[in-house]
Parts: structure tokens; C-alpha cells; sequence
């Protein structure tokens, strides 16, 4: 039985561009996240998951595509195997059967483990460049959801019985959000 190709594409960010990933590969559907592979819980990547069915070869550009997590990309490979998905990074030029050699696991393993170590150094970075931002009085943080004469705003109307997830969706806001500016 010959199952479907499938592919899955990531990019950290909503500007970066995802067409270089999978390109020249005939694929019979393509799920796509823009979101950081800090964990697997990706929308697309859970539809992609779902998807696949026995038979199916999932195609993805790199390791560090899938997963920067050693942990998450393990099992995320046992996972797929198990229910009998091969999956092909195209990068490293590994294809995972089921069958696949001790030394095709180390060198997976191997480039899981850096991929978790970029990613490490990536946050380290990040944390640093805050600091010194923030004693340049440069950094103040991620800008507040709602203003405080929106708060009051929400605060009034709630006083008059509307509804807190109808005013979440009217602001645009989650409810945890909302039900946080307005116990402050």
C-alpha cells in the first residue's frame, strides 16, 4: 500500500518565508506553522499529526523544522514509526522506516541535541539583550492589552450585566486577559 507524501513546514515567524523548505518535492498536502518549535503543541503540526495515516511519508526540510527539543523530537518520531508513518528530512538526507540503523538514531540524536542547544543559546541571548535594553531604559515590556480607560470601560458595562466573554470578543482579548485587567 502506498500511502500519501506529506509535508510539514515551520518558520519561527509570521515575517520569515517558508518557501525555500520543500521546494521541487511533490507533496499531496502541505501543513504549514509560523510558530516557534520550542514545544509540539502547534496547531498545524496537530492537524498534520492527525492527518497521517499507515502508509504515509511525512517530508520535512530539517530536524530542527520538526522539533528543537531532543525530547519532543523523539517521540514525536516513536509516535509516527509506531503507527506506521515513515518520515524523510531532506536536509540531513535521513529517512526513518521503522527499520532505521543505530547509526541513523545517533545522528539524529546527535543533531536533536544541538538543535535544543541553539535553542538554549537563542533564549540566553534574548535574555541579555532585555537586560541591557532595560538598563539602557529602553525595554518597558510587551505593550499593555487595554487601556485604563478601557478597563473602566469593561468594568462599567460588566456592573450593568454584559457579558465577560461577549466584551472579550468585542475588545479583542482572551477572557484570561480580561478577567486579569479588570482585577487589577
Amino acid at each position: 500500500m502506498t500511502g500519501q507524501h506529506v509535508g510539514y513546514i515551520r518558520v519561527s515567524t509570521t515575517d520569515q518565508n517558508t518557501a525555500r523548505q520543500l521546494e521541487g518535492h511533490e507533496l499531496d498536502r502541505v501543513f504549514e506553522d509560523k510558530a516557534s518549535a520550542k514545544d509540539a503543541q502547534r496547531p498545524q503540526l496537530t492537524s498534520c499529526l492527525a492527518y497521517l495515516r499507515e502508509g504515509d511519508i511525512l517530508h520535512v526540510h530539517s530536524i530542527d523544522r520538526l522539533a528543537r527539543n531532543l525530547q519532543d523530537l523523539l517521540s514525536l518520531l516513536e509516535g509516527l514509526i509506531g503507527r506506521g508513518v515513515s518520515v524523510k528530512f531532506h536536509k540531513e538526507n535521513l529517512h526513518f522506516t521503522g527499520e532505521s540503523s543505530p547509526f541513523q538514531l545517533l545522528q539524529l540524536q546527535i543533531i536533536g541535541a544541538v538543535a535544543q542547544f541553539e535553542r538554549a543559546l537563542i533564549r540566553e541571548r534574548q535574555r541579555e539583550g532585555i537586560e541591557i535594553a532595560k538598563k539602557a531604559g529602553k525595554y518597558r515590556g510587551r505593550r499593555k492589552a487595554l487601556t485604563g480607560a478601557q478597563v473602566n470601560e469593561i468594568r462599567e458595562r460588566l456592573n450593568k450585566g454584559e457579558r465577560k466573554a461577549s466584551l472579550a470578543r468585542e475588545y479583542g482579548i482572551s477572557r484570561p486577559t480580561l478577567y486579569s485587567a479588570i482585577a487589577s
